[in-house]
């Protein structure tokens, strides 16, 4: 009776310590609950602590809360969404920023608001080979819900089939304005060299990726194999565009961190949102 109450009270404590120590590990690494409640451990949690509608210990605010969505507070708790092996604690970046952006009411971040992308690194296999393809990716209204919806794909071989050329070797490829009067019996030279077919194409003429994507799964061709690796590229603050990063460490400073900030005028950012969402 005894060694079976041994082995009850043995079990018991296996089973605590194995439980706290779960919870106190994050990916490869051991931290604190001080550590875990500072990391910033998803996507839509860095929207709350960008508002200020959650604090630095994982506490999300009451919108009737005075501090709910406060500038002043904002101002206090914005540095610890920095990368601070990059961007430190005191940049002249990072304090121009957070002053911009807690200027107002009109800089906090929404799930549904637009502009602001997903980009997922994976391998495929393409004719049977480990191939890196980018995704990108946006949210989408559906019915009273919403849903992540593929947008534009970046993969090499792709921009291979369709290289830019230089202008004067483009100009070399026309059909001669009067070829219909000819009922176009000059239209062979369009098939003549493949590789600048789209060169007779219009100007206005821009290759779809996503369609030549879906074409080649399609196929059979290309074989979706694993994700490695995830961004966000957030361009709804005014004049300002970031990448947002998962850093897998110890300390404070952890989870999903504006990697990249850069000070981009409105109109600067036309070009940008087409390379994401054609």
């Amino acid at each position: 009776m005894k060694t079976h109450l041994r082995n009850i009270t043995f079990l018991a404590i296996v089973f605590l310590l194995v439980g706290n120590t779960f919870a106190q590990t994050i990916g490869d690494f051991k931290m604190d609950e001080t550590e875990l409640y500072a990391m910033t451990k998803q996507m839509g949690q860095f929207m709350r602590r960008f508002n200020y509608e959650e604090d630095q210990f994982g506490e999300r605010l009451n919108p009737k809360d005075p501090n709910f969505r406060s500038n002043e507070m904002r101002r206090k708790s914005l540095p610890i969404l920095f990368d601070q092996e990059k961007y430190g604690t005191q940049t002249d970046l990072q304090r121009y920023f957070i002053e911009d952006v807690t200027k107002g009411d009109s800089t906090y971040m929404t799930f549904l608001g637009g502009r602001w992308f997903s980009e997922v690194s994976c391998t495929f296999k393409y004719n049977g080979k480990d191939a890196k393809v980018m995704l990108f990716l946006t949210v989408e209204k559906e019915g009273l819900g919403s849903k992540w919806v593929l947008t534009n794909v970046y993969f090499s071989e792709f921009n291979k089939l369709f290289p830019q050329g230089e202008i004067a070797e483009r100009e070399k490829h026309f059909l001669h304005p009067m070829s219909h009067e000819l009922d176009f019996m000059n239209i062979y030279k369009v098939f003549q060299n493949p590789e600048v077919v789209d060169y007779y194409a219009s100007k206005e003429f821009q290759p779809d990726y996503l369609t030549l994507f879906f074409y080649e799964i399609k196929q059979g061709k290309l074989v979706f194999q694993h994700v490695d690796s995830v961004k966000f590229h957030v361009l709804q603050i005014k004049d300002w565009y970031f990448e947002v990063s998962w850093f897998n460490r110890s300390g404070l400073n952890s989870g999903w961190l504006m990697s990249n900030v850069v000070y981009m005028p409105e109109k600067e950012k036309t070009n940008l949102i087409k390379f994401y969402q054609p």
